[in-house]
């Protein structure tokens, strides 16, 4: 069994102007951003990345964007490119965020065209993937996250998928309190193993950290963290005050 490296990702959605990330990232690195325990990235909204990625140098903490478009360059208004990220040092993107796909329409189709394209340009995906409470409700969780999984890597080769994290997040669990039970993510996240391992074989699928992303705060990680196939958090609300950030980072070193 191989043993994965925990994960944090904090996605700050539409919060925080350029001078309010450097404060945040200022604390995150003063408090974790010397330990190698735990993988950490932070996804500021685009006007903030640059000068958070300025605080961050010389720290172990990693810098991610929300979202990007497919093509590298172009026509396309109010967009931004991999290369585009990649020129301020941007190592992660999440990608498929619920939010992108209800609110703003993205398609599994469209999510695997920015998959492909993050990786072509050594940017590591965060693909998210997740049911609604409808779905829930109806049992087809395994069905969506199959799809939804199955989609978006399609045309992905086993070297790229190594570098891939995978975010379950059950839709009706972000930014509403409400958190599936460790019962409940612990199935999904070994389906989604079991996922990757038909897609590019059993060692592969034991090196692609899976993160659960719906409401974890430093009072459930612990026990959501300690589950065999949960291997971090993509942390919302928790991302936007660096103490509750920091106390997830130190939850997941905990784990061993």
């Amino acid at each position: 069994m191989i043993s994965r490296k925990k994960f944090i990702a904090g996605n700050w959605k539409m919060n925080k102007t350029s001078a309010e990330g450097v404060t945040l990232v200022r604390d995150i690195v003063a408090a974790v951003g010397k330990q190698t325990d735990v993988e950490v990235v932070v996804c500021p909204p685009f006007t903030a990345l640059e000068s958070a990625g300025a605080a961050l140098e010389g720290s172990s903490v990693k810098l991610g964007a929300q979202n990007m478009h497919f093509e590298a360059s172009g026509a396309f208004t109010g967009e931004i490119s991999a290369p585009m990220l990649r020129a301020i040092f941007t190592t992660h993107v999440i990608l498929g965020h619920s939010e992108r796909r209800t609110l703003f329409g993205e398609t599994d189709e469209l999510v695997n065209k920015k998959v492909l394209s993050a990786l072509k340009n050594q940017l590591k995906p965060i693909l998210c993937v997740g049911e609604t409470l409808a779905e829930r409700e109806s049992g087809s969780t395994l069905k969506v996250v199959q799809t939804q999984t199955e989609r978006a890597l399609e045309g992905v080769s086993k070297d790229q998928a190594q570098t891939l994290v995978v975010a379950y997040e059950p839709v009706w669990a972000i930014g509403t309190g409400k958190v599936a039970t460790t019962e409940q993510a612990q199935e999904v996240h070994a389906f989604i193993r079991g996922l990757l391992t038909k897609l590019f074989t059993e060692p592969v699928a034991q090196k692609v950290r899976i993160l659960y992303g719906g409401s974890m705060k430093p009072a459930n990680a612990p026990e959501l963290l300690a589950q065999k196939d949960i291997d971090g958090g993509l942390i919302g609300g928790a991302a936007l005050e660096a103490r509750s950030f920091v106390e997830l980072v130190t939850a997941a070193a905990a784990i061993k």
